[in-house]
């Protein structure tokens, strides 16, 4: 009998488990984040550095933990799709961060780039990647 409790309530402790691995850390897909690629923490590549990247739109986040052997920020990034744009004359313009779009001439939002809660002065493709910072791309009007 105490075997079958136990067992029970291992089954139910791992059913709770796995349902909050697929809701918690997950962004509803209203707003901007319709059009979103990813609306859960997730991890890519498997190269020799980490860099950490939070994504945030309309008060949502989601964070990206990327391995790779990649120089610079933009580089990691491109590097899975997680970015897009066009070069410009300072270098990369991101219009285009996990599938949400922001273009200041359409919409009058950018993306604005944080390195530790701070303004970056350099753009994402010229910010060699750090260990143990966190980069936040911000949909930003």
């Amino acid at each position: 009998m105490k075997k079958t409790v136990r067992s029970t309530i291992s089954i139910i402790l791992a059913v709770v488990f796995v349902f909050c691995l697929v809701s918690c850390n997950t962004v509803e897909k209203t707003g901007v984040w319709e059009e979103a690629t990813y609306r859960r923490d997730m991890e890519f590549g498997k190269g020799s550095k980490t860099l950490v990247v939070e994504v945030k739109a309309e008060e949502e986040l989601v964070t990206f933990t990327v391995k790779t052997d990649k120089k610079t920020v933009g580089e990691a990034l491109m590097e899975h799709e997680l970015i897009d744009g066009e070069e410009g004359p300072f270098g990369l313009y991101v219009k285009e961060v996990n599938g949400i779009i922001a273009d200041y001439d359409e919409d009058k939002y950018y993306w604005a780039f944080y390195i530790d809660d701070e303004a970056s002065m350099t753009g994402v493709d010229s910010t060699e990647i750090e260990e143990g910072v966190v980069y936040r791309l911000e949909r930003t009007k």
